[in-house]
């Protein structure tokens, strides 16, 4: 389900405040990371991940991998910080506007 603008900048004000879960450095996306951004998002709904300064890939494009691989949505790329929402199967904790 693609997000509209007023649920993305709703979902932008809630991670404003989160810690990022996931940091993904020069290893990059291994089976592992994946393993982790997608448990995360799964006890969370909404994530953030970090890019640290080793990781050298794209962010856009890591983001939308991000993406394709959980199902999830990107919310925003900003700097070397991605958020990634997808909402609970049941009982989501999120309400969007």
């Amino acid at each position: 389900m693609p997000l509209t603008g007023k649920q993305k900048r709703y979902l932008r004000g809630l991670g404003h405040e989160l810690k990022p879960v996931v940091q993904i450095g020069q290893q990059g996306l291994d089976e592992r990371v994946l393993a982790a951004i997608a448990k995360a998002i799964a006890a969370h709904e909404l994530v953030k991940i970090k890019l640290l300064e080793s990781y050298v890939v794209n962010r856009h494009e890591t983001a939308e991998r991000l993406a394709m691989t959980t199902g999830a949505e990107v919310v925003q790329v900003l700097g070397r910080t991605i958020l990634l929402y997808q909402p609970a199967a049941e009982n989501p904790q999120i309400k969007l506007p």
